[in-house]
């Protein structure tokens, strides 16, 4: 891991002409980062901020950058603790001041939780633009620079001011409060299948869709960290609910990944009673891709009278998203979607 604040900076000529921008270029490791260690049987981190930034033509003709190697970690490696400091970090460089926009490279398997995050509790006003890539500087048609490269396009354009975290991946711009890996190789990784994309970067052009809104910084959530403990448990068939009885003693809330509409098998209510007596929330999300939990069946188990029961809809958030979303607002002691 590279130490937090290890920076090295490529300012370029300005001339009479409008100020350039200034952007800050913040590699955490990833797959972007890798090429394949024939000795170790896969792919390992390699490449660093300034290695990465030499293979990415165009980058210069941006404005002003500075990288700092913040760590060269794949995307599992980052837990709450780590990710926490990359959400300090981040807060620290847009309240020093100075740069137009931030990149993080960053892994793509947890990338959906860290954009949220991010979202969720920082300043909108200086757009902060996660990217990485689906293969490694070793595979043909490695989608590495492409992506650094528009991610950089995106931070430094003046529209993208207000917006918040985003995520850039392969030309598509979302909202890091959407977005969500949604294939497990292919370069068009990344979607929002409750909202679509915001935008998308063509021929090194930002192209917004019109109607995109601004987001204030009342909606911020203000935890100091992340002690929250929150489980995450799919229902399977016929499901007796042991493990969420397993889990309750150990976690401070559970999200519970449903079927359909958000239904349950009717042997796990009595252990989703028992995580509401104990005054723990429980979050109802589903396992379809698409729409939202919607609390429609009475039966026993359905929906509706889960929610009757004290269980809360996860909203337009996949389960992984809902997660994180208790997660803060449980460290930051509100209700969960506050």
């Amino acid at each position: 891991m590279f130490t937090v604040g290890e920076l090295t900076a490529a300012p370029r000529p300005r001339g009479p002409a409008a100020p350039l921008p200034m952007i800050h270029l913040l590699f955490t490791g990833g797959t972007i980062s890798m090429q394949r260690d024939a000795g170790a049987g896969g792919n390992l981190p390699t490449h660093a901020g300034d290695a990465l930034v030499e293979l990415t033509p165009g980058l210069e003709g941006l404005g002003d950058y500075q990288v700092e190697n913040w760590a060269m970690l794949p995307a599992c490696h980052l837990g709450p603790e780590r990710l926490w400091d990359l959400r300090q970090r981040v807060s620290e460089i847009i309240s020093v001041g100075g740069v137009e926009g931030i990149v993080v490279t960053h892994g793509t398997d947890t990338m959906e939780e860290s954009a949220y995050l991010l979202d969720r509790t920082l300043d909108p006003s200086v757009p902060v633009v996660f990217t990485g890539a689906m293969r490694t500087s070793s595979d043909a048609g490695w989608d590495g620079p492409r992506n650094l490269l528009d991610a950089a396009t995106v931070a430094a354009d003046e529209r993208s001011r207000g917006r918040g975290v985003l995520v850039v991946f392969n030309g598509k711009i979302f909202s890091g409060r959407t977005a969500v890996k949604i294939h497990t190789t292919e370069p068009d990784a990344f979607d929002a299948p409750h909202a679509g994309p915001l935008g998308r970067v063509a021929e090194g052009r930002v192209q917004y869709e019109p109607g995109g809104v601004t987001k204030s910084s009342s909606a911020r959530l203000r935890p100091t960290g992340l002690p929250a403990r929150v489980a995450l448990v799919p229902m399977i068939v016929g499901d007796d609910g042991q493990l969420l009885d397993c889990a309750r003693s150990r976690y401070d809330g559970v999200v519970i990944v449903a079927f359909g509409s958000g239904n349950v098998p009717p042997g796990a209510v009595s252990a989703i009673r028992g995580w509401l007596s104990d005054g723990k929330p429980v979050v109802l999300a589903s396992r379809c891709p698409l729409g939202t939990v919607a609390p429609l069946y009475a039966f026993e188990g359905g929906g509706s009278r889960l929610v009757q029961m004290g269980v809360v809809p996860a909203g337009p958030r996949a389960p992984s998203q809902a997660r994180m979303e208790l997660t803060i607002s449980l460290s930051a002691g509100v209700p969960y979607g506050s």
